[in-house]
């Protein structure tokens, strides 16, 4: 008698799902398979990547690529996001997001704040942003798939990714000016946030982006996410959460007891 398979996919839990919006927020490219309308054939494509405050996945594409032209034609497709680093490259995690392709409108509050959003993680593309020919998409996640590395297999859908409900539009209306004025007068705290809160090393870190569950950092080519202790409830609640973070983490490092 054949023993029953054993389900390889693993239970989804909040480790999980926090690993998974790491791995989407702090993307900076990605690979894109879309479906070729003249052959109905797979065509993939590496791209740079930003995601909505909501963490829907954002693009910035030519009209001249085939890629385009396919979203335009099925806006079915995937997006591959994680960075292998070193020794074995499938060991280190990847998720895989099933997603509908929307292109944004130019001239829309939408497109507006979708562009400041990939600039504000994608500096570089000012040099084309502005371009005619250049548009935004918003890939909306339909269903995912987590591999977290060996044996670490989840399936997450939507609503495991994506934040909802009133904070959501109340902080796009903030976020900018709350940005601007962390990285005019704070870079201090942000030093904190990324050494104590994310653990990574270097200096020059930037807030890039501001959510419900957490912040955006980025270093020249390098991006880092760190979370709030909880999800904000309500846009107010920022400025506290900031300032009790930089707080908590300062005392840490001054006191040198950082593992």
């Amino acid at each position: 008698m054949d023993e029953p398979k054993k389900d390889v996919i693993r239970e989804t839990d909040a480790e999980a799902i926090r690993l998974a919006k790491t791995l989407l927020r702090s993307a900076r490219f990605g690979a894109l398979a879309v479906i070729e309308p003249q052959t109905g054939s797979p065509l993939a494509s590496r791209l740079g990547v930003a995601t909505d405050i909501d963490g829907a996945p954002l693009i910035l594409v030519s009209m001249l690529s085939a890629h385009t032209g396919a979203l335009l034609a099925d806006p079915r497709c995937s997006l591959l996001l994680g960075e292998p680093g070193k020794g074995d490259p499938l060991a280190h995690p990847r998720l895989t997001l099933v997603c509908q392709a929307v292109r944004i409108e130019r001239g829309s509050a939408e497109h507006a704040r979708t562009e400041r959003r990939y600039l504000n993680h994608n500096a570089r593309a000012k040099l084309y942003a502005g371009l005619g020919d250049f548009s935004i998409f918003r890939l909306d996640p339909q269903r995912a798939s987590l591999n977290g590395g060996f044996g670490k297999a989840y399936q997450l859908d939507r609503s495991d990714l994506l934040a909802s409900g009133p904070v959501v539009e109340e902080l796009a209306a903030r976020e900018q000016s709350a940005i601007d004025h962390m990285n005019a007068d704070h870079l201090d705290a942000i030093a904190v946030y990324a050494q104590h809160f994310a653990k990574v090393s270097g200096n020059g870190w930037r807030i890039a982006g501001f959510d419900a569950d957490g912040m955006d950092l980025v270093s020249g080519d390098d991006a880092c996410r760190v979370f709030y202790p909880q999800p904000l409830g309500a846009a107010g609640e920022l400025r506290h959460v900031l300032v009790d973070m930089a707080r908590a983490g300062r005392a840490i490092v001054d006191a040198g007891t950082e593992t």
